[in-house]
């Protein structure tokens, strides 16, 4: 049984998950459009996987230089493999795309004085086209969207069973399940499509399922169990994709300072620049350290 809080706030949490759970299908990238882009060859003809992935990681040094949430990150990434999987884009074209993307992710999660203008983003971002080519670009995606921006991610399904799954745990061992920690596994699975290709319950379940595994919070097995049967994951879809997860996270976790070997940042920021916009520059960075916890 899921006892994570007092009746009344366990009953909203899982009204959410079955809200969320009743909707994820909608809104995922369509999987035979997503193995085409992995497919790609880098030729010019197609955005490649490795394109893709690249842009995805600036889209989060966006994010994280702006000072914006989480969720619109995965908000952007959503939008992002929704048009990739309908559309054949050319690499020239994918920076306009991907910055349309996620400026239609932050402008549908975050509040109107957190939202930055376009002409910020460009600059920052180091792109040749024009606020207009970019205004165009969203109406496209939009068009092939339709119309619909907003969908069902992993980070939501994330905060759901964290939320539920932690207060489970004794105050002395709650530190041991850190949500920062399972928000930055949960980005760098960003960065690589092929987790694009999970149900986000799936992706958000097995991220949690291994940090519990890992740290050996046994206490949680059954309530773990208990949110799977929830909701209907079956143990071959949840061993599969732990599996991938875990071999990402390994990657991760091998490379320097705890962050994969990617690219350097493709733009630098002039002190003008820096003036000019809202947040330090000294924010910046490709992939957030996953925070240690003890053992």
């Amino acid at each position: 049984m899921i006892e994570p809080a007092a009746g009344a706030e366990a009953g909203a949490l899982l009204a959410q998950l079955a809200a969320l759970l009743e909707q994820e299908v909608r809104g995922q990238p369509k999987a035979p459009g997503l193995r085409l882009v992995e497919g790609a060859h880098d030729t010019g003809l197609r955005v490649s996987a490795r394109l893709r992935d690249f842009e995805v990681k600036d889209l989060l040094s966006l994010t994280q230089f702006f000072g914006l949430r989480s969720d619109t990150f995965s908000l952007a990434v959503n939008c992002l493999d929704r048009f990739l999987a309908r559309m054949k884009v050319q690499p020239k074209h994918l920076g306009c795309v991907g910055l349309s993307c996620f400026y239609l992710a932050v402008k549908a999660t975050e509040e109107e004085r957190n939202v930055p203008l376009a002409t910020d983003l460009i600059r920052i971002s180091q792109y040749r086209f024009t606020v207009s080519d970019m205004m165009r670009m969203e109406k496209i995606v939009l068009e092939k969207l339709s119309w619909k921006v907003k969908a069902t991610t992993a980070f939501q399904f994330l905060q759901i069973y964290h939320s539920l799954i932690h207060g489970n745990l004794s105050c002395e061992r709650s530190k041991y399940l850190n949500f920062e920690r399972l928000e930055a596994q949960l980005k760098a699975c960003h960065c690589r499509i092929m987790f694009s290709k999970a149900k986000p319950s799936v992706l958000a379940l097995s991220i949690m399922a291994l940090e519990i595994e890992e740290k050996k919070l046994l206490e949680l097995m059954e309530v773990l169990k208990c949110l799977q049967t929830h909701s209907k994951i079956s143990d071959r879809d949840l061993a599969f994709w732990k599996e991938l997860v875990l071999k990402c996270l390994t990657e991760y976790s091998s490379s320097k300072c705890c962050k994969p070997n990617v690219q350097k940042l493709k733009w630098i920021v002039s002190g003008r620049t820096a003036r000019q916009l809202k947040h330090s520059y000294d924010r910046i960075t490709h992939l957030p350290t996953i925070p240690e916890t003890g053992s």
